[in-house]
């Protein structure tokens, strides 16, 4: 009797007898030339014919599974390579491996691939080199390319012949883009962190360890300046199909103004003007504007957070502003310290939705697209999610502690 399996294939010896097997059709014993016994479970069965009919599936498993399902039906292996245009020690292979493993035999095994042309070593020496700066090997560069790096190994002996793409590919692996680099700055000013803390503290309405009243604001200001009034030669084409929209090169310049803004931290509200520059006078008739509206003009005391720009800078600036508005605070960021300021933030914003791509007839209609624009903003806005703490920044600044800049600052 020949041995049976309830699942996907049939182990043993009386599946691999070289004569003749049997399949139970419908109750009926037909003979088969097949050396292995394949039958299905209906589970089975309609994985691997959902497989077959698969149209994103890789080809290998499409004709693997066409292979499976003619051997279930009692086709030979000759004839399924014929009907397959497969060779026959192709459908010999996934047919053995069926019926010794079921559907996992299916998949591929792992292999070990081609061995390595390049030693670890060599490979490591590369990349060394990719962490290095040209002009560490007195090379006339500032940054790597592939090519360079390709160069300066058989150069320098690491090895006999590499070329640029095989370069690239060990750096990818490694995700290391020596041609890539960032921009920073260590903090100079030594009262930093106890500059930075307390405008910290008030985006969370603290001020000298007490909670802000009510009537308490926090305004975080500045200035947008050199905003060019940029009238294309031509005007835009619209996106088609596989095309993004055009905007013309060509342009005549129609002039810049000044985008001078208050941010109410906590409110989300926006006071824009625009002046044709930037300057004590534009910036403290920004202060008047906000000063003289509700509810500033009533308020407790209303927090002014500024970066050190020549239109708001050192202890001068703080006098002027107490003696013009008693209820109004300077508070300076550090220096080098825009990006704790928010209404940097508002600016990107402008910058991304107001002003790319830059195509306005004349200065009036920038103006007063700013100005829509602010008013839109309004009506809609939310606080910004601001997340950054105290705690945040000194890790920030503990973390900075840890390196020394390679040349100190005058």
């Amino acid at each position: 009797m020949v041995g049976q399996v309830l699942g996907t294939a049939v182990p043993g010896t009386a599946c691999r007898r070289r004569n003749a097997t049997a399949v139970r059709e419908n109750g009926v014993v037909t003979a088969t030339s097949s050396p292995v016994l394949i039958i299905l479970t209906d589970r089975d069965r309609a994985e691997l014919e959902s497989l077959a009919r698969a149209r994103k599936a890789p080809l290998r498993s499409v004709q693997r599974a066409c292979i499976i399902l003619a051997a279930a039906d009692g086709d030979s292996n000759a004839q399924i390579a014929r009907d397959l245009s497969l060779h026959l020690d192709t459908v010999r292979t996934w047919r053995g491996r069926f019926a010794a493993d079921g559907m996992k035999g299916l998949a591929d095994r792992p292999r070990s691939g081609r061995p390595p042309v390049f030693a670890a070593t060599v490979v490591a020496g590369v990349k060394a080199l990719a962490c290095a700066l040209p002009a560490e090997f007195g090379l006339p560069l500032s940054r790597w390319s592939c090519q360079d790096l390709a160069n300066e190994a058989i150069t320098r002996g690491i090895t006999a012949a590499v070329s640029g793409s095989t370069v690239r590919r060990w750096l990818a692996a490694d995700a290391i883009k020596p041609w890539r680099h960032r921009s920073w700055i260590f903090p100079r000013d030594p009262d930093f962190a106890a500059k930075a803390a307390r405008v910290l503290d008030l985006y969370e309405r603290v001020w000298d360890g007490r909670r802000l009243r009510p009537d308490e604001y926090v305004i975080s200001a500045d200035e947008k300046s050199q905003l060019q009034a940029l009238r294309r030669r031509h005007d835009d084409l619209p996106p088609g199909p596989e095309r993004t929209r055009r905007v013309e090169f060509e342009y005549a310049r129609g002039g810049t103004l000044a985008y001078l803004a208050a941010l109410d931290v906590h409110h989300a509200t926006v006071i824009g003007r625009c002046a044709p520059t930037t300057g004590i006078a534009p910036f403290g008739e920004l202060v008047e504007q906000v000063m003289t509206q509700e509810p500033y003009a009533s308020a407790r005391r209303v927090f002014w957070v500024v970066d050190n720009g020549s239109s708001h800078a050192g202890h001068a600036s703080v006098e002027r502003m107490r003696e013009a508005w008693p209820t109004a605070e300077l508070v300076h960021l550090p220096v080098h310290a825009s990006w704790l300021n928010q209404i940097e933030i508002y600016f990107s914003i402008v910058q991304r939705k107001v002003i790319k791509p830059a195509n306005f007839a004349d200065l009036d209609a920038l103006e007063k697209r700013l100005l829509h624009f602010e008013a839109r903003y309004n009506a809609t806005a939310s606080p910004f999610d601001w997340r950054y703490t105290k705690d945040d920044l000194n890790a920030y600044l503990k973390r900075l502690a840890a390196h020394e800049p390679l040349s100190p600052a005058a």
